[in-house]
């Protein structure tokens, strides 16, 4: 092990031991659960260790790891979001369609992958591509809508595929 990671490891070992009883219990709040709480908490640990900042100069610890965990929780209600709507798709399709424990959780990180993807494009680009391909729309008719030329209509698109490609890519 280098010298440098081991100090990472001395510095976030002291914050886990200085902090992590509190970060639970402000997670315990917003979430209403002690093991989600423990979870999200453990995770805040761990994307500080892998983070670009530099953990040993911390001036507020605290609003650092609140700062970290506040994404976590949109991530984790965003997920709950969209198993819910998934939930909600399967109560209501038909008999026929029975996927196994293994296909249901691959579709669950499918559509988990695709809300974050659409939401990080703008929201011309993410309105065009979901027009396009929800609606079925051409792009003269999208433009219409958004308000646009066709021809950014067509730069929208290109950014929204470009983000599909990358998303293939890997996280």
């Amino acid at each position: 092990m280098l010298a440098n990671e081991y100090t990472l490891q001395q510095t976030v070992g002291a914050l886990y031991i200085d902090h992590h009883q509190w970060l639970r219990a402000w997670l315990r709040g917003k979430l209403g659960c002690s093991e989600q709480a423990a979870d999200l908490a453990q995770d805040t640990f761990l994307r500080m260790m892998h983070g670009k900042r530099n953990v040993h100069a911390l001036e507020q610890p605290r609003a650092y790891l609140t700062q970290i965990a506040k994404h976590l929780l949109i991530d984790h209600w965003r997920r709950q979001a969209v198993e819910r709507a998934w939930q909600e798709t399967l109560a209501v399709a038909p008999e026929t369609f029975v996927a196994s424990p293994e296909e249901r959780a691959l579709i669950l990180e499918a559509l988990v992958r695709i809300d974050q993807l659409l939401d990080c494009l703008k929201p011309k680009v993410r309105e065009a591509f979901l027009l396009s391909q929800l609606d079925g729309l051409g792009y003269c008719d999208i433009a219409e809508r958004l308000g646009v030329g066709e021809r950014m209509v067509k730069k929208y698109m290109a950014q929204a595929m470009l983000a599909c490609l990358m998303m293939d890519e890997g996280p």
